[in-house]
């Protein structure tokens, strides 16, 4: 019986010690896991939306708690003014969510661009709003504060050929957006003057 008792009591302490270990690892990388993944599939979009900015949107960057989300927002500098930012919204594409980067001038509201950073497409057909520039570069100069659509919609983004479901989820995406951006633009705006050089 003491024999099972003194098992109990060492694995019971191996794994605590083991979870103990597995926390701190965990918090001790976390930095770092979430920049990679920042550096590798967020920050294609980002510094695309960004071209041109003279300083590093994926470093300069802030959270805003919004009701239980926290909202990441990326800054770029362009001509010594912390004007635009970039933050991930999603959609509803043909196979799942599809997470958008929408980048935004905050002095006209304006689109500066938008990128597909995550989605479970259709290879060929619906990742095509990914890999085709020509499809995100039809978002520029359009106003955050009015619905953004497809063609069959009535509106001016023309569809990725094969693929109106998941254009149709990055507009409905890029418009949701709308909504959040537009409650938290003084708190953005406030915000993105640190950055200002």
């Amino acid at each position: 019986m003491r024999d099972i008792i003194r098992m109990i009591v060492v694995l019971g302490v191996m794994a605590a010690c083991g979870g103990a270990l597995l926390a701190g690892v965990k918090s001790g990388t976390a930095a770092k896991i979430e920049y990679q993944q920042l550096k590798f599939v967020k920050g294609p979009a980002i510094k695309n939306i960004l071209e041109g900015c003279t300083n590093d949107p994926l470093v300069d960057r802030f959270k805003i708690k919004d009701g239980e989300i926290e909202r990441s927002f990326y800054v770029g500098v362009f001509d010594g003014k912390a004007n635009a930012v970039a933050y991930e919204t999603f959609g509803k594409g043909f196979g799942g969510d599809i997470g958008v980067m929408v980048g935004v001038n905050v002095e006209a509201d304006e689109l500066l661009g938008i990128g597909v950073t995550t989605h479970a497409e259709t290879p060929g057909l619906g990742s095509r709003a990914k890999d085709d520039p020509s499809f995100g570069a039809q978002f520029k100069g359009m106003s955050i504060s009015k619905p953004i659509k497809v063609k069959p919609d009535g509106g001016e983004v023309d569809a990725v050929s094969g693929a109106t479901i998941t254009s149709k989820g990055v507009c409905q995406g890029v418009t949701d957006s709308a909504e959040f951006y537009t409650r938290l633009k003084p708190q953005i705006v406030e915000q993105a003057k640190a950055f200002a050089k």
